[in-house]
């Protein structure tokens, strides 16, 4: 039987198509030869280097980089190469989205590590669902995600506040202004905070968010003097950090009676505004740069080798350059014509490392990390000193502030 011309035209451009990738769906069963080609792999880099957040995400994009070019120098993936495509989302969520479809799409990355607040991860979460690629999130965050299609690396709030909160009530007392920026993550994580104060008989006096990006802080700094809480909790993000606390000190506020307890506080934001205006004041993370272990002083070492010698590293540029070997790990079981979004994720399900705080494990359920809280308190060098850590590492539970709900592999399920 013959074939109509229409039929035959058809079958032709959808060949093209194939052939060129304008329509990668046509052409799902070998997309592995398309992500690992010519003894290269590409992986997006998707950070802020200008913006509100640019003083944290430039520390996160270094430490990915410097993991790259550790893993290359090695010999590569199997002997690949990996290739990282940069991109600068300009601390902006709708350019977040930009960028990533442009990873995805038209770079062809096979994963992209990025973001640090939870509005930019929100932002591009649809791109890599919708595209089935793979989104490596090193920040702590609010929880209560359950996506098939993120690598959590970061802390989620049982794994900085349980042991934190507790502390922090019996050492201070009971009275907690909580103060925060205008966002998802810091509502959430105050959402499990007032649990864990309520089950403790403590009060929240008051609640307070700020825009991002917002540095002026007289009526705040007035609130905290007029409501004399015992602890004032922050989960304020950016450069607004810097401003908050040099507010604080120039009131002449005392943290021996009043500190302020952070779970966004780093020694890349300590170095902004100087230990001055972070001394006395207290912090929960997994990671801190004085940890002492052989792990850390090869990475610590390497960071200020490659980067300069007064830079900090902290409890999130650690999770980003860790996670880049966990992805390496997770590649190097896979043959190159299966290197794809979905058999990384497989892959690297259950994979352990030593990384600089300790070893941690991609929790097989949930995509998330198990991860080691620690307690410090900054001194006016600008560094910590570590009061107290867990006895063992952490599990993440993402929705422990939900418990009629937990993730699993199979999705978001009703408990």
């Amino acid at each position: 039987m013959p074939m109509r011309r229409r039929t035959f035209l058809k079958g032709a451009a959808t060949t093209v198509a194939a052939g060129t990738g304008l329509f990668p769906h046509v052409w799902v069963k070998n997309t592995g030869l398309a992500y690992a080609q010519g003894g290269e792999i590409k992986v997006g880099v998707l950070f802020s280097l200008t913006g509100t957040t640019a003083i944290i995400e430039e520390s996160l994009h270094k430490a990915t980089i410097m993991a790259i070019e550790e893993i290359n120098a090695a010999g590569g993936i199997n002997g690949m190469r990996i290739v990282p495509v940069e991109e600068d989302p300009a601390s902006d969520p709708a350019t977040f989205a930009e960028k990533a479809r442009k990873l995805v799409l038209s770079d062809r990355c096979v994963s992209v590590f990025g973001s640090y607040t939870s509005a930019s991860r929100k932002a591009v979460l649809p791109v890599f669902e919708r595209q089935n690629n793979l989104y490596f999130y090193p920040t702590l965050y609010e929880g209560r995600e359950c996506s098939k299609n993120v690598i959590y690396t970061g802390a989620v709030p049982n794994q900085q506040q349980d042991d934190f909160v507790p502390w922090l009530v019996e050492k201070f007392g009971k009275r907690w202004y909580l103060i925060g920026s205008n966002y998802i993550y810091p509502k959430e994580e105050n959402n499990y905070c007032k649990k864990l104060l309520a089950e403790l008989g403590a009060e929240v006096v008051a609640e307070e968010y700020v825009p991002l990006g917002h540095s002026e802080f007289s009526s705040v700094i007035n609130k905290f003097r007029s409501e004399k809480p015992n602890v004032i909790f922050s989960t304020v993000v950016g450069d607004s950090v810097v401003a908050l606390h040099r507010q604080y000190r120039a009131a002449g506020l005392d943290p021996e009676t009043m500190p302020m307890a952070s779970l966004t506080t780093s020694e890349n934001e300590v170095a902004a505004m100087g230990g001055d205006a972070a001394a006395g004041h207290f912090t929960s993370a997994p990671y801190f740069m004085v940890w002492d272990s052989p792990e850390n002083q090869r990475f610590v070492e390497a960071y200020r080798s490659r980067w300069g010698g007064d830079k900090v590293t902290h409890f999130v540029s650690e999770p980003s350059y860790f996670q880049v070997y966990l992805f390496k790990q997770a590649v190097q079981k896979l043959a190159a014509s299966d290197i794809t979004p979905p058999t990384i994720r497989e892959a690297i399900k259950g994979e352990e490392m030593v990384a600089p705080q300790g070893r941690v494990r991609i929790e097989p359920e949930n995509l998330h990390t198990w991860l080691w809280p620690k307690i410090g308190q900054c001194g006016s060098d600008g560094q910590f000193t570590i009061l107290k850590q867990s006895e063992t590492w952490q599990e993440p539970d993402p929705y422990k502030a939900y418990p009629n709900q937990r993730c699993t592999a199979d999705g978001l399920k009703e408990v």
